[in-house]
């Protein structure tokens, strides 16, 4: 007689399978940041995720962000780090450091990736052109080099992905004059998301997902509209990081993108429960108009 355990497990491989037909050969751009970079046992568990991602025929993107190792560099080097609003002021000493160690950071994904087997390639923004940016300002006030994205130009990624590369992005990025920028990594995702057209877009964060009470764990909501998320914004529900992520999120729907979904990144394998199970693990945020495929029990 088959153990139990046995079925359970070939249980979740079917309750799996219409979302690998569907997504197949689809693109999904995957954000990464938070403590989950940090912890070596996690980090293993997010890019274990994206590879198996790619081997059932997804196509992924990584774009990574880096802000708390940042951080420690530009203290190691005995710099203060200094925020307006929550950005980071970057003068030219501290986008060399940022720079660098965003690369540092980026490679060490790439080695990860390869050593599970699949082809990982590292880029910046600035690779083929990837990103263009514009000076980004703080309530009016110059931050540095921090800039907006105002251009995509995805032929890079395109490329990479048709040979069947695994790509790595971290967030810098030029002007006009060829300066270089830090971008936050939420903003470098949506734009990659929306000049891709995405599938999906998910952000793995230090944020389980959207709660309809911010101040109650228990709230959690597994679906949400895009207009059901800007009600939670313009009513007060959400505050502090949540609302530059909702918004984010709103925009690359409104873009394209077909799905966006917030995630902790601190429990192992949420992107697989989130993608491949019925349930869900955090808040997926689709078109008013969209299928309500996912989370099928609420």
């Amino acid at each position: 007689m088959v153990k139990q355990k046995y079925l359970e497990k070939a249980e979740v491989l079917i309750e799996a399978l219409p979302y690998i037909q569907r997504f197949n050969r689809k693109i999904v751009v995957v954000k990464y940041g938070g403590s989950a970079m940090l912890d070596e046992e996690l980090k293993q568990n997010v890019i274990k995720d994206v590879v198996l991602l790619k081997l059932v025929g997804f196509k992924p993107i990584i774009v990574h962000g880096g802000g708390k190792e940042i951080s420690r560099w530009v203290g190691k080097v005995g710099m203060e780090p200094h925020f307006v609003n929550g950005l980071r002021v970057t003068d030219k000493d501290t986008m060399e450091i940022a720079e660098m160690v965003l690369a540092k950071v980026n490679q060490e994904l790439v080695t990860m990736v390869q050593s599970l087997g699949v082809k990982g390639v590292g880029i910046s923004g600035k690779d083929g052109g990837l990103l263009k940016v514009e000076k980004k300002y703080a309530d009016g006030e110059d931050i540095g080099f921090v800039g907006n994205v105002k251009q995509v130009d995805p032929k890079i990624l395109y490329d990479l992905l048709e040979k069947d590369f695994l790509p790595i992005v971290f967030p810098v990025g030029y002007d006009d004059s060829f300066n270089t920028y830090n971008i936050n990594a939420d903003d470098a995702a949506c734009a990659i998301a929306e000049a891709v057209h995405a599938e999906k877009l998910a952000f793995l964060s230090d944020i389980e997902g959207v709660y309809k009470d911010h101040t109650d764990p228990s709230t959690l909501i597994s679906e949400l509209r895009v207009s059901e998320a800007q009600a939670l914004i313009d009513g007060g529900y959400v505050g502090g990081g949540m609302i530059p992520k909702l918004g984010n999120c709103i925009h690359a729907i409104d873009e394209g993108v077909s799905r966006v979904h917030i995630l902790d990144g601190r429990i192992p394998h949420s992107l697989l429960l989130e993608i491949f199970t019925n349930k869900g693990i955090g808040t997926a945020i689709l078109r008013d108009d969209g299928e309500k495929f996912n989370h099928g029990n609420d």
